[in-house]
């Protein structure tokens, strides 16, 4: 190796590519070999590989190209060792090795395709809901058990179990690693949109640790949700997508350089992103005039209505609030209630809003969920309802898990104790 390789900074580049390159390896090496275990183990031997090579060689100029290669033989080399245990082995290693050379060609045409094969079958029907949900932030984003048991609020070891029953599942049904006809689409489509949205949530607001967002998450969702709208011209789609755009258009806005937290209404709103504004607009839009949307253009269309107002104080309060009632019909749940909550305390006062919060925990709904507790926190501290206000800060402290809400709800605190 010539001595300007340097071993640290190709370490560094290594990581940078499992991060940007390394789900869509993997979604190929499970189109190569046929089976997610084996393209698990192949992604790792890949990366293994790549370690002990590329600062002796250098970096290939097309990792990722070298690291399906790399994970491909190294697939074939474990299965004709095992061979001698297992005869059938040795015909699938021959298989892959035949079917290798003729995707050689055409590999970046298929890549592209890879990962929406990956989605289809993750989100295959013959699997329940929990269980595609799961499988989908797992092997098509990489998320680890722990952050998906976060984002659904179970433990660890449940998730886990999931993903092994899913995978067997597929495996013993047979289930086929590709898009489905155009016929299928409709009905396998609502699940995907229900997991690129989680990703992207995920992504646009961490549910733990020390950053408040995970921007390769959240760029992760928008390219699945442009993939699917491009084989899928459809409204709902098209609300997706236009949602993750407003939202993320904010990103830069959302906190300090040295990452605390800025609320909706103190930020600069110079620093939104407005041609992704203007992008999202359109396909809410386009979702609206079709007359067959759902909630994501709904929630695209609240989004909108903040995007378009010069400032906090000028926005349409009245508007928001009457989307969020359409919404609470098409798709209720305990969260969107809360938020319709917050916009009913901007639109008319902060009593009125405080009330419906206080229902809503009063039923037990969202006892755990620490924005409910920071919402009804922040009310009281209008009304100058101070001790309310600390226990309510206290308890949302309690329960977050990202550093940034922490230091934000600390803060809070210190200035009213």
């Amino acid at each position: 190796m010539p001595a300007h390789h340097n071993p640290e900074r190709i370490r560094a580049t290594i990581d940078d590519v499992f991060r940007e390159e390394g789900r869509r390896v993997f979604a190929t090496l499970i189109r190569v070999l046929g089976d997610f275990d084996l393209a698990e183990d192949a992604l790792h031997d890949a990366f293994a590989a790549a370690l002990d090579q590329w600062p002796r060689d250098g970096v290939p100029s097309n990792p990722r190209a070298w690291l399906v290669s790399a994970g491909r033989f190294k697939a074939i080399d474990n299965m004709r060792r095992r061979a001698r245990f297992d005869a059938s082995l040795a015909t699938i290693a021959e298989r892959i090795e035949n079917e290798a050379r003729d995707v050689a060609g055409k590999e970046d045409e298929a890549v592209k395709d890879d990962q929406l094969r990956l989605i289809f079958t993750c989100c295959h029907p013959a699997l329940n809901a929990e269980a595609r949900v799961a499988l989908t932030l797992r092997e098509v984003c990489g998320l680890t058990t722990e952050e998906i048991a976060r984002a659904f609020l179970s433990s660890a070891p449940t998730v886990a179990q999931r993903i092994v029953r899913a995978k067997a599942k597929i495996r013993d049904a047979k289930i086929p690693y590709q898009v489905p006809e155009p016929e299928d689409i409709p009905e396998r489509l609502d699940t995907v949109l229900q997991v690129i949205y989680l990703v992207f949530n995920e992504g646009y607001y961490a549910s733990s640790g020390e950053s408040l967002t995970r921007a390769d998450l959240s760029g992760e969702a928008i390219r699945l949700g442009y993939l699917i709208l491009d084989l899928l011209p459809d409204p709902e789609a098209a609300g997706l997508l236009g949602l993750m755009l407003i939202q993320e258009s904010r990103r830069a806005a959302r906190s300090t350089l040295t990452g605390e937290v800025i609320l909706l209404e103190d930020q600069d709103r110079g620093l939104w992103n407005r041609e992704l504004i203007a992008r999202g607009i359109k396909l809410v839009e386009q979702a609206l005039v079709s007359r067959r949307f759902g909630p994501y253009t709904l929630q695209g269309a609240i989004a909108a209505v903040h995007a378009e107002a010069p400032s906090s104080d000028e926005t349409d309060w009245r508007q928001i609030v009457g989307l969020y009632d359409v919404l609470m019909r098409a798709n209720p749940s305990p969260v969107v209630e809360l938020n319709r909550a917050v916009a009913i305390a901007m639109r008319d006062d902060p009593a009125s809003g405080l009330k419906l919060i206080d229902q809503i925990l009063d039923r037990g709904a969202l006892c755990d969920y620490h924005l409910a507790h920071a919402a009804r926190a922040d009310l009281c501290r209008r009304l100058g309802r101070t001790e309310e206000a600390v226990y309510s800060y206290r308890r949302a402290l309690e329960l977050a898990q990202q550093e940034p809400e922490k230091r934000f709800l600390e803060g809070r605190l210190a200035e009213l104790e």
